[in-house]
């Protein structure tokens, strides 16, 4: 088994290499796809890596994965006849959700006043809707 990158992103700046040695992979028979040989073969993968004892992450990332992870995080593949692509998207998928839990919080927003010229449009905007529906009236004697 080799070790899996994880690409930069938010809260990685310059990415993460998880040792061979932090991560289990798990094979049994799949439920998945295939013929015959579906129930002879071990093509489901299960991979398991646990942040809280990582050596790769900083004390912020190891923070942000534990609080979000709450244990070992585990990662279930079994939609390939071939325990080779399992293991690829497996991996695939364990590398997106370590950027998720290692990702800082979004930025609280922070609420803005309208502007003048928004205030004025949007009144404008009201008057001459209830003058086309003021128009759509009977037409008087005058």
């Amino acid at each position: 088994m080799r070790e899996l990158q994880v690409p930069s992103g938010p809260g990685i700046p310059s990415g993460l290499v998880i040792p061979p040695d932090e991560l289990v992979e798990r094979f049994s028979r799949s439920p998945g796809p295939g013929g015959q040989s579906v129930n002879t073969t071990d093509s489901r993968v299960e991979l398991v890596w646990d942040p809280a004892t990582s050596a790769v992450l900083d004390e912020a990332q190891r923070a942000r994965a534990t609080a979000q992870a709450r244990g070992p995080l585990t990662v279930v593949a079994s939609e390939h006849r071939s325990q080779h692509r399992n293991r690829v998207a497996a991996r695939e998928r364990m590398a997106a959700r370590i950027r998720e839990l290692v990702a800082p919080p979004p930025r609280p927003r922070v609420p803005t006043k309208p502007t003048r010229g928004s205030k004025r449009r949007r009144l404008d905007a009201k008057s001459r809707r209830s003058d086309v529906k003021r128009l759509r009236g009977r037409v008087g004697p005058e």
